[in-house]
């Protein structure tokens, strides 16, 4: 197993940022050639995903996000909490904070036009997000 943490800093709500040839290099990093990386954000308003990572399917998911969680609602947690980022915690629960890929041959076996982003989900941003891979395999 070999577990390494990198740190992604965001501007604002809404950033997509492609951590894809990042994590190659983790991957070669680590040596693993067939087996598994799994990467978690230690955040409660960030999340990861896979998409491609075009301007267009960009505008598309913050569009939807912004349906699902929309920024006039009445959240809970606003009024208990009063930092106003309810909508954030609602959008990341949804996408999660973790995603699993296959590696074969040394390599992430994403799809041709899928990439590896994180969703910088606060209303509160820029922030520092930590980004914690485990490679395991062999």
């Amino acid at each position: 197993m070999f577990r390494k943490k990198f740190y992604v800093t965001s501007q604002r709500e809404g950033d997509i940022i492609d951590l894809t040839s990042h994590i190659k290099k983790i991957v070669a990093e680590s040596k693993v050639k067939d087996g598994l990386i799994h990467l978690f954000v230690q955040h409660s308003t960030a999340a990861l995903t896979t998409i491609e990572f075009e301007p267009g399917v960009l505008s598309d998911l913050k569009r939807a996000l912004a349906v699902i969680a929309p920024e006039n609602a009445d959240y809970a947690h606003n009024s208990r909490w009063g930092d106003g980022n309810g909508r954030s915690h609602v959008k990341a629960a949804i996408v999660g904070p973790s995603i699993t890929v296959p590696l074969e041959g040394g390599n992430l076996a994403c799809g041709t036009w899928q990439q590896i982003v994180l969703l910088e989900l606060d209303v509160n941003a820029g922030r520092e997000r930590t980004v914690l891979c485990t490679v395991i395999g062999e």
